[in-house]
Formats: C-alpha cells, structure tokens, sequence
C-alpha cells in the first residue's frame, strides 16, 4: 500500500508522517512538503492513498488532489488541515476523509478503516494471495488456486496458520487425521500430500513459500500476501476485515481465531 503525505510545514508534517507510520507501519510511506515534488513523483509511481494539508505555499490541496486524481481516479484522497471550511470543497473531491489536526494515530486508522477505494497490495509483490478471513482460499492471479486435492488444502492451511513455525509429522497427523495415531501409513499421507502441494505451489510459481526441512515444514510468511498476517501486523484495513470467522472450515484454526478476537482493538 503506497501512502503520499504532503504539508509544507515540517513539523506538521513530520506529526502527520508518524501518525501514518504508527497505524500502518508496512505501508510504503513517501512525504513531501512540497506539492508539486510530490505530484512529479505520483506520476511516475501513483499511489493508493494520498494524505494532504489544504493551505499550502506552492499549491493548495484540493488543486493538489485535483491533479492526483487525474493520475489515479480511484486514489484515497484524506485531508488532514486545521480548516473546517474547506470541507464542503474537499468532499466536492468524494474525499475518504476530513481529518482535523493535530493528527493522531487513532485518527488515521479510523480514516484507513473507512476508505471509498480498497486499497491492496500490487499483485507483482507476491505470487499468492491467501485468504484466512470467512472460508480459507488461495489465489493466483486473481484466480482460486485449484489443489489437487482437499487434504492439500488443508495442510497449507495448517502451515499458514502455524505462522512460519515448523511442523512435524506427527503434528500435522494431530490436526489433519485427529482422530488417527502416527502410523507409517499416515506419516506417508503426509510425504505424499506435502509433495503434491509443492507441485501445486511450483506450478504457480511459488514452490519458494514452502520451506522443507529435516524434521518438518514451513510457509515462509514474507513470501504470502496473507489477511491473516497483515491483521498480526497492525494493517488498520485488515483489522476491519475481521468479524469472527477463520478458516471456518477448519476445527484446527478455532484457538487462533479466539486469539484474533482477543487482539481486536474494541477487546481492550
């Protein structure tokens, strides 16, 4: 998520970048006080979410939003000024928010929370996009990511959800087959769904987010576009998207999905 903050007062700009930082600090932050630096650099790298004060020298923003929209017409547009009166010019722009200053941290993850345009990570960054939110699915290119069976699934669910740690044989018979022991038969299961699923990964170009080890296996989490870990992250737009249900169609994901809740902001 690229995030543009643009003030011309340093100090105003400095409270508002690290408002920004403190509610979404993977976001990919560019500040400037200047505003037409700020719009050379939109045209060549547009961002989805653009943060601007109203009174500035060299240009005012409801102009500066004008020519940024121009670049994205779908761009988050939120005004972040000490003037009440130019909110009927700014919504004029169906800005996703009015923020009065000084700009604190709650009120920027209430703004990100309610944005017009969802804004989500470039599908170049990772091959995959997971879902853990409502029923656990994978994406590639858009497209379910098709297993070539549901035990397949199912374990890179497990994976994903055990959050890079390794996992064991007998680990994964625990919760895939709770109701079987470690017999070789099932050990074997594992070697043989493992191995599929490597395929299914490699086949979408992302066998490099299954790390295979002696003694188990793991997801490496930096290689995933996951809700899931964007929610343990702080990302204000996943912490919206949780309403109670984790890989619904999964008994092993009941105790994260517990944890979640206890971690919503609204639990404190």
């Amino acid at each position: 998520m690229k995030i543009l903050a643009i003030d011309d007062e340093e100090l105003s700009l400095e409270g508002l970048t690290d408002a920004i930082r403190k509610a979404c600090p993977q976001a990919d932050l560019h500040a400037f006080q200047s505003a037409r630096d700020a719009l050379r650099y939109a045209s060549r790298d547009i961002p989805d979410i653009a943060f601007l004060d109203i009174e500035m020298r060299d240009m005012s923003g409801i102009e500066t939003a004008s020519e940024l929209l121009k670049e994205n017409p779908k761009m988050n547009i939120l005004f972040a000024t000490g003037y009440q009166e130019y909110m009927p010019d700014a919504f004029s722009l169906y800005a996703s928010d009015y923020i009065m200053k000084p700009v604190t941290e709650q009120a920027v993850v209430r703004a990100l929370s309610h944005l017009r345009y969802h804004a989500v990570p470039q599908p170049e960054q990772h091959s995959l996009q997971v879902q853990c939110f409502g029923s656990f699915e994978v994406f590639h290119a858009g497209k379910p990511l098709k297993f070539t069976r549901q035990k397949c699934k199912e374990l890179f669910a497990y994976l994903i959800d055990r959050h890079g740690a390794v996992c064991s044989s007998d680990m994964i018979i625990g919760n895939l087959w709770p109701e079987d022991s470690a017999t070789e038969t099932r050990k074997s299961m594992v070697r043989t769904i493992t191995a599929e699923l490597a395929k299914t990964l490699r086949q979408a170009d992302a066998e490099d987010v299954l790390i295979r080890m002696q003694g188990g296996i793991s997801v490496d989490i930096n290689r995933l576009d996951c809700d899931y870990y964007r929610f343990l992250n702080g990302d204000p737009l996943a912490l919206h998207a949780f309403h109670g249900e984790y890989m619904t169609q999964y008994d092993f994901a009941e105790e994260t999905r517990a944890a979640l809740w206890q971690q919503l902001p609204s639990a404190d």
